[in-house]
């Protein structure tokens, strides 16, 4: 349990690794012939999930302060795989491990127990794949080989496996072309191409239409690779300065594809002050108002949003409530739930969620186990009357480790 009391905020950190770019350059560098260098600042509990799942397909894995090295496959793949509470590692890795010829099964714990996989199930069955899943959930038994082919999936639900295909795909002998129904989170699947690029991989990508042309028998090339900062993690910190003081964010990457960096389009648009200096970012507490935007492409930015709404004159809505439903909770009622024991004025209307901007009182909150809940209310908590008390605050483990730490090192001591 972590109580955060009502603080104004003034400091300098660092943004920790991006997740997101971290997972699926570990399963680039793990599907390279020879040895890859991972630059990272921090390791959080999912990419150490993709570690152990590239070491059971047969990566040498050697994790040192801020690098790690991967020899690529050098033998054969073990028949479990730890998929830890990690969604991405799942649903990307299960498209890899049908590269093999024996079964293998990855297996989750906690809330990914409850994260449907039915969408790669269902794909992978597609083009010939043994693949069966526990009535649409994990675990995954997977058993190859991987043909190629014309491929159909549905990206409707979340593009995680779309990812994980497109990582697979090169490596078998025939061309292929996948053609995705319906894509959500474009942005996550540019970022895997731009990956498989750096790593000598191409594919020809037609976004408009759902199709990505990709030809067989390719080779991953091992590099030297440097992980960018998380414009996840850091959106909460920047909020934390729009509402509560001066908050500058180092180690970001003012191009970078991850979604998530629509934050900065968000801040703008509700009045925040923003100063932009290399590789860095920050804000600082001005007039806020309510804002409107659509997080379909960036689901991962409600629980921030939320929290900024909280403190922005008039009501704000946000867009795209469909893709919180399989998150590591149903994040849409979940951030009801959170928001609603703290004071705020929130609801939802269909695909959209309103919060109308008031005084957050505070109490006692349950992250419902959700790392971004966890965040969003120790964030809100800044300009809270009363503080807000968090009940299994661990979770933010899974994402980003020292949270914690590093909003204690941002307060505003006197």
């Amino acid at each position: 349990m972590k109580f955060i009391k009502p603080s104004g905020v003034n400091g300098i950190c660092q943004a920790p690794s991006s997740k997101s770019e971290m997972q699926r350059v570990i399963a680039a560098a793990s599907l390279a012939k020879g040895i890859s260098e991972i630059l990272y600042h921090s390791l959080c509990e999912d990419s150490k999930a993709a570690l152990r799942v590239v070491q059971g397909l047969g990566s040498h894995v050697l994790v040192k302060k801020n690098k790690i090295i991967v020899t690529g496959r050098v033998r054969h793949s073990a028949r479990f795989l730890d998929c830890g509470e990690s969604g991405l590692c799942l649903r990307m890795f299960a498209p890899i491990a049908a590269l093999f010829e024996r079964e293998i099964i990855l297996k989750a714990r906690g809330s990914l127990l409850k994260r449907p996989v039915s969408m790669v199930e269902s794909g992978l069955k597609g083009c010939g794949v043994y693949c069966q899943s526990q009535h649409g959930f994990p675990p995954l038994a997977v058993k190859g080989p991987f043909s190629g082919g014309n491929i159909y999936l549905d990206g409707s639900l979340s593009s995680q496996h779309v990812s994980g295909f497109l990582l697979a795909l090169p490596l078998v002998k025939k061309d292929s072309l996948l053609i995705v129904d319906s894509l959500q989170s474009e942005p996550y699947v540019r970022l895997t191409l731009a990956v498989m690029n750096a790593f000598g991989v191409s594919v020809d990508a037609d976004f408009e239409r759902g199709r990505f042309r990709i030809p067989g028998s390719q080779s991953y090339s091992a590099q030297k690779y440097e992980v960018e900062g998380d414009w996840s993690s850091a959106s909460f910190l920047l909020v934390a300065g729009a509402i509560a003081g001066r908050v500058r964010i180092k180690n970001l990457n003012h191009r970078s594809l991850q979604a998530d960096q629509a934050i900065v389009e968000v801040l703008k648009k509700c009045g925040a002050k923003l100063s932009f200096l290399s590789g860095s970012v920050e804000t600082s507490k001005s007039r806020l108002l309510a804002f409107e935007y659509d997080a379909t492409n960036a689901p991962d930015l409600f629980p921030p949003l939320t929290v900024l709404a909280c403190f922005c004159q008039g009501t704000s809505r946000i867009r795209g409530v469909h893709r919180l439903h399989h998150k590591e909770s149903d994040r849409a009622a979940a951030l009801v739930d959170v928001f609603s024991q703290i004071g705020a004025r929130i609801r939802i209307h269909g695909d959209i969620l309103e919060v109308e901007g008031s005084k957050v009182k505070g109490g006692r909150v349950d992250s419902h186990q959700d790392h971004r809940l966890a965040m969003a209310a120790a964030v809100a908590a800044l300009g809270s009357e009363q503080g807000v008390e968090i009940i299994n605050h661990e979770c933010v483990a899974k994402s980003y480790p020292k949270f914690f730490d590093d909003l204690s090192k941002l307060e505003d001591k006197p």
